[in-house]
């Protein structure tokens, strides 16, 4: 079987690749217990001192697999804790720094996911897509407390209500990442800025790092905002954003007041 999560551990660095390009790097639930587990017990490990996060193919990732939201929204009976999403409170959790390396495009926990990393590089023609709204859903990881802090209130609604793409300029000048490279260096640019904070005084990064984070006030809102996306994935709104996704059509929510 195909690993869709790749685990690289050298050099003082956890390097964690989403490998399922052939579906454009969209995330089951397998893909997310995996990368919880490994953010999760990087801190416990004295050999790593910096995450990189990146992915293969042509798509850093689809965001959430569909068919997973669509049956979590099927289902009749009341989810139970272990269904929850491990990678949330890990990301939350986390005193391992994080660097992301973002290619062609990043959609939904593509986007949100880099609000928890501490360095994110983009590849000059990616595109960061936050399309909670469109699909009848409210947005995840944090985000709703994080993306305003990060580029004020109304930069984030028109990212989380309209959904239209951030270019990877437009990312850097709104402080979303740091720089943008050629797509052909990117891995490597990213991997060396790893390095570099790997060859830090870790315990004076450790402490920096959680000194710039409001943990319990982020996982707070992850709670709060799972109730809320809960309830969409099991409304009409979910179903006509669903359906009209499947059948490649328009969706139309007129009849909904």
């Amino acid at each position: 079987m195909t690993q869709h999560v790749l685990v690289e551990k050298s050099e003082k660095l956890l390097v964690l690749t989403l490998n399922r390009p052939d579906k454009k790097n969209a995330l089951t639930r397998a893909m997310y217990a995996t990368l919880g587990a490994e953010i999760a017990n990087a801190d416990a490990d004295p050999n790593i001192r910096c995450i990189l996060i990146k992915a293969n193919g042509d798509m850093f990732t689809a965001g959430n697999d569909l068919a997973d939201f669509a049956a979590i929204g099927n289902a009749t009976a009341a989810p139970k804790p272990e269904d929850a999403n491990p990678l949330l409170p890990a990301l939350a959790r986390s005193r391992t720094p994080i660097v992301a390396a973002v290619n062609g495009r990043a959609l939904g926990i593509g986007v949100t996911l880099l609000l928890h990393c501490d360095m994110v590089y983009m590849a000059d023609d990616a595109l960061l897509i936050a399309p909670f709204v469109n699909l009848a859903l409210v947005p995840e990881a944090g985000s709703s407390l994080l993306m305003p802090l990060r580029i004020g209130h109304v930069r984030a609604f028109e990212m989380f209500v309209l959904g239209e793409p951030v270019s990877a300029g437009k990312a850097v000048s709104w402080g979303l990442a740091n720089r943008t490279v050629p797509a052909a260096e990117l891995h490597a640019a990213a991997r060396a800025a790893a390095l570099a904070i790997a060859a830090r005084a870790p315990a004076s990064v450790v402490a920096t790092k959680s000194l710039m984070r409001d943990q319990e006030g982020m996982l707070a809102r992850m709670s709060e905002e799972s109730g809320n996306f809960l309830r969409q994935l099991k409304s009409a709104e979910f179903k006509e954003a669903f359906n009209a996704f499947s059948e490649r059509r328009a969706a139309d929510f007129s009849k909904f007041g």
